[in-house]
């Protein structure tokens, strides 16, 4: 829907109101003369709701000149359909009209047309929509055929909208890229950090439903797919596939590790745990078979420190600490040591691809 306030003024002849003036070059009177002359009987095609205002008066305007050459001017307010399509949404541009036809007479009984052509139609040069560009405002006529009546005249006041993107930009694409960009996160975290990966994953999958949840709601209700679903909905892949990648990197690294104890002469009914495992179950990362316990169940961090401390055992010679002495200033190279091949290959494809995807979208809906 659109709604127009407007200005709508008729011109025609009727000798019988003509009169003899020398005084007098024009006779202005107001609504009241209106139902007793004759007028056209303009409406609006596709109207929904329209009114003529009336405050505090009538806003009509009747005006007779010496030849009978009349001007009937009202001021109306319209709301009338237009057939948009939100394909492009929202970066779309939508050409609307509003359309004026006589309703009881046909071609043969009244002719409409502008009256100057195109330069008919004159609009406000400080008008603005809070969410559409104007870009053109022209006017147009042609023919209307019912089967039981015959061919009308009727005049178009051709705009078209374009829509503005800031707005959508913000409240839509950019939380979505932010959200897409921090799921790559992930590829740089170790392998073996399993409640921090998945962690990542799920917060940002729950995130993107969020955003995609908020923007339908606030969108037109249509059948068919928008710009802006496209580009939620590949968004939301990309964040999918970062959960599933790492899903499959946890899955080949326990069996690749399985296969290495199994090599190493491991596997018996009481072996000690790899270091996902041990991950698993006291939240501890593990780099060295020393730091692994026998029992299948370790006790955690911070139990085994305090029971360390309680036995006076000195800290100089705890594997643990020995362990997080080695660590500083060793820590990225563990990381890399550490990271799937899959991961790799993920660092550089899924940017790559989404900068890919983003170039062509942007390139084909603006």
């Amino acid at each position: 829907d659109f709604t127009m306030t407007l200005y709508l003024r008729h011109y025609w002849k009727d000798e019988r109101l003509s009169f003899r003036s020398n005084k007098n070059k024009s006779m202005t009177f107001d609504g009241r003369l209106i139902k007793k002359i004759w007028v056209p009987d303009v409406f609006f095609v596709h109207s929904k709701r329209s009114f003529i205002h009336d405050t505090t008066v009538e806003n009509i305007m009747l005006r007779v000149y010496p030849d009978g050459n009349v001007l009937f001017s009202l001021r109306i307010t319209v709301s009338a359909m237009c057939f948009m399509d939100f394909s492009r949404f929202p970066l779309d541009t939508q050409n609307c009209s509003l359309e004026l036809e006589s309703y009881a007479y046909n071609e043969d009984d009244l002719m409409l047309y502008w009256k100057h052509g195109n330069k008919s139609l004159s609009t406000d040069e400080h008008i603005s929509l809070s969410q559409f560009f104007i870009e053109e405002f022209s006017a147009s006529s042609g023919l209307a055929f019912y089967s039981s009546t015959g061919w009308y005249n009727r005049l178009f006041i051709n705009f078209a909208l374009r829509r503005h993107i800031f707005f959508f930009v913000l409240q839509s694409y950019f939380p979505a890229m932010l959200m897409v960009m921090l799921s790559w996160v992930s590829f740089w975290i170790d392998r073996r950090a399993v409640p921090a990966r998945v962690s990542l994953g799920i917060t940002t999958v729950l995130t993107m439903s969020t955003i995609m949840t908020g923007v339908s709601a606030s969108m037109p209700q249509v059948s068919y797919i928008k710009a802006v679903d496209v580009y939620l909905w590949i968004s939301f892949l990309f964040v999918f596939l970062s959960v599933i990648e790492y899903a499959a990197v946890n899955y080949l690294t326990t069996i690749e590790e399985r296969k290495q104890l199994k090599k190493r002469g491991k596997a018996s009914g009481m072996y000690s745990m790899d270091a996902v495992q041990a991950m698993a179950f006291d939240g501890c990362f593990h780099d060295t078979d020393e730091d692994m316990e026998l029992s299948p169940f370790p006790e955690p961090c911070e139990e085994n420190e305090t029971r360390a401390s309680q036995t006076n055992i000195s800290n100089a010679d705890t594997p643990r600490l020995k362990r997080k002495r080695s660590l500083k200033g060793n820590v990225g190279r563990i990381i890399l040591q550490n990271n799937h091949v899959i991961d790799t290959y993920s660092r550089i494809i899924f940017p790559s691809v989404y900068i890919v995807f983003n170039f062509f979208y942007w390139g084909l809906y603006i």
